[in-house]
């Protein structure tokens, strides 16, 4: 018993030499490589807020990216849709100048004909002076100097007259036929000059829209390219701060293991003598050393955890801040006409919703597509806004023009309805919503707020105020 309490001293005093004198040469040096570990721990973790910061702007950048694809579908519907205005447009173009050729066929043919009895009367007149009377049918029978005369000259006047009469009439219904026609071909030419300011205006829309929609491809192209390269190289440089921690640990491992060969070989070596029995606990320092490497590396994993919450709490933050940003935005716009009616408040504030998510078409707004889309011309915008207020009026600014109430510029109100010289006289028609500002659905903005007192509509507005 004595023997065997002496050995275990013995041992015990010799394992603590040992871990004096051989171990701190092996201790120094993991030391340093424990530390590069922290640091890499370090930069992992900062390294992977970074990425979870990316992998956000990447899901901001999808949403985007969506919201523009829809952008884009719906500039590509409303430039489909022009051209094929556009395309309808120029036939009517050639069926109207194909009518306005056959038209002034006939008018000639009317002309011809009126010169021919024309002529027939200036004839039968040259022939009766030549005679020695006169065009006055009333000298004619004053001037008989006999009462046979007399009658012989009535009778020669009626029959003059009655196909002078004949020859009047028809010229007359030739004249009414001809103005009549000449009225058509002019309204014929009136509406070609009219399809054709439409016509060109379209060309400039859809080249705006083309344009529009180009930009836009090209600034989702580039902020993809952006992400997915701001997101790959955070990766590789996560991967090579992977690969260095990695054999980091290798060599810790390593090391350890090293460490508890000397530590057992020492301590053999110094008690060759004693009970080789003696059991000398290295599981005991191997568990402790995995311990504290299985420490080491909770430290790490949960300082990573906490830099990615503070990550997601900074992007929930700022969501809520754009948000709030845009509730605040919208309340501003509404408070603006808290003073207006009930029906004309909702008149105003129905189009807010695309305000920014709507595109020009010519013709739109008529549809349920074209709404669920966004899609409306200025007409068809003012027509739906009313008509979320219960309001039935037309849906043409030619109609617009000549409903409700025309008021004096100086008298508008929130609500009145707008109107501007364009690419015609009362060519653009809007919702007046206060401030010297409307609500209307331009060709370069889709639905937008825009400013009366400055800039193009200012040039523009011609006046006209109608109210319903």
């Amino acid at each position: 018993m004595l023997k065997k309490k002496w050995i275990a001293l013995n041992t015990t005093l010799v394992i603590g030499l040992g871990s004096s004198f051989a171990i701190p040469a092996i201790n120094a040096n993991a030391s340093t490589l424990q530390s590069q570990q922290s640091d890499i721990s370090q930069k992992r973790a900062d390294l992977k807020s970074q990425i979870s910061d990316a992998e956000i702007k990447i899901v901001e950048a999808e949403e985007e990216l969506a919201a523009l694809t829809q952008k884009i579908n719906r500039v590509d519907a409303a430039v489909a849709a022009n051209t094929e205005k556009i395309q309808e447009t120029k036939e009517k173009i050639q069926e109207t100048k194909k009518e306005i050729a056959k038209l002034e066929v006939e008018i000639k043919e009317l002309k011809d004909r009126i010169e021919k009895r024309n002529n027939i009367l200036k004839e039968r007149a040259r022939t009766f002076q030549e005679n020695g009377g006169s065009v006055d049918y009333v000298e004619v029978l004053l001037g008989a100097a006999t009462f046979k005369d007399f009658v012989d000259r009535v009778g020669a006047v009626a029959t003059i007259m009655e196909a002078d009469q004949d020859i009047i009439a028809d010229n007359e219904r030739d004249k009414k036929v001809l103005e009549t026609k000449q009225g058509k071909v002019e309204d014929k030419l009136s509406g070609l000059n009219e399809m054709k300011l439409d016509l060109e205006e379209m060309q400039k829309q859809i080249l705006a829209q083309k344009e529009q929609n180009e930009q836009s491809k090209k600034e989702l192209e580039q902020k993809q390219q952006a992400n997915k390269a701001a997101k790959a190289q955070l990766e590789q440089e996560d991967s090579t701060l992977a690969s260095k921690e990695s054999e980091i640990k290798a060599m810790l491992a390593k090391k350890k293991q090293e460490e508890l060969d000397a530590l057992v070989k020492s301590t053999i070596g110094s008690n060759a003598s004693n009970d080789s029995t003696t059991p000398v606990n290295t599981s005991s320092s191997a568990a402790d050393n995995s311990s504290k490497s299985s420490t080491s590396s909770n430290s790490s994993s949960n300082t990573g955890s906490s830099s990615n919450t503070s990550s997601s709490s900074s992007s929930e933050t700022s969501s809520k801040s754009g948000s709030e940003s845009k509730k605040d935005s919208s309340a501003k716009i509404n408070t603006s006409n808290n003073s207006v009616g009930g029906g004309k408040s909702t008149v105003i504030t129905a189009g807010y919703k695309y305000i920014g998510n709507s595109t020009y078409k010519f013709g739109g707004g008529r549809t349920a597509s074209d709404i669920a889309n966004g899609l409306f011309d200025c007409s068809g915008f003012v027509h739906w806004a009313y008509a979320q207020a219960g309001y039935s009026i037309g849906s043409s600014t030619d109609a617009l023009k000549n409903q409700g109430t025309r008021v004096s510029a100086s008298n508008i109100q929130p609500g009145d309805l707008v109107f501007f010289d364009t690419y015609k006289k009362d060519g653009h028609v809007g919702i007046y919503v206060g401030g010297g500002k409307f609500i209307g659905s331009q060709s370069s903005t889709g639905v937008a707020i825009a400013s009366m007192t400055s800039g193009y509509w200012k040039g523009v507005f011609n006046g006209r105020v109608v109210r319903f």
